[in-house]
């Protein structure tokens, strides 16, 4: 049983990934996704919950993913998402510390007040519920260079290669 197609595709010089799943007969649909730069431009589902009871289900269900796979990356190739695609400028940032904001206040001191323990007597509560010193902010690390991605193909060699040239369509 074929769980899935990847491909990474270039696309007037940018790159992009088409990916398809199935989901299994509990789920029973085939789900088709266009990214670029970590973005979903398309998405296309298709449920086939009519032909459950299909002796060659297998075949059938890895044809029809096959199919609505390559229909992606014509579409991709046509320009039908070149509006989308290339009016965006995604970046992924891996590993991105957010800062903690330092209080403005000391809250332990707002509620309780300052307690001087030698001046009355009494144990200072603010010792007991001190606010640890906020580390102080280190430079924002720069997120690491961005991986070459691997089987890198042309949008026309991933549908002659992978699905045969005999499937081409003009």
């Amino acid at each position: 049983m074929v769980l899935g197609f990847n491909h990474n595709l270039t696309y007037k010089g940018e790159l992009f990934h088409v990916q398809t799943e199935d989901s299994g007969v509990a789920n029973p649909h085939i789900i088709t996704l266009l990214y670029k730069g970590g973005v979903i431009l398309c998405s296309q589902k298709t449920s086939y919950s009519d032909i459950l009871r299909m002796d060659n289900l297998e075949t059938v269900v890895e044809e029809l993913m096959k199919e609505q796979h390559k229909n992606m990356m014509r579409r991709l190739k046509s320009g039908e998402f070149d509006d989308r695609a290339f009016s965006i400028k995604a970046t992924l940032i891996e590993n991105y510390e957010i800062p903690s904001p330092e209080p403005a206040s000391d809250p332990v001191a707002d509620i309780f007040g300052s307690v001087s323990g030698g001046k009355s007597g009494g144990s200072d509560l603010s010792l007991l519920f001190q606010v640890p010193a906020a580390a102080t902010a280190a430079a924002p690390a720069q997120p690491p260079p961005k991986p070459a991605p691997n089987n890198v193909v042309s949008l026309d060699d991933a549908i002659l290669t992978f699905f045969g040239a005999n499937d081409k369509k003009p």
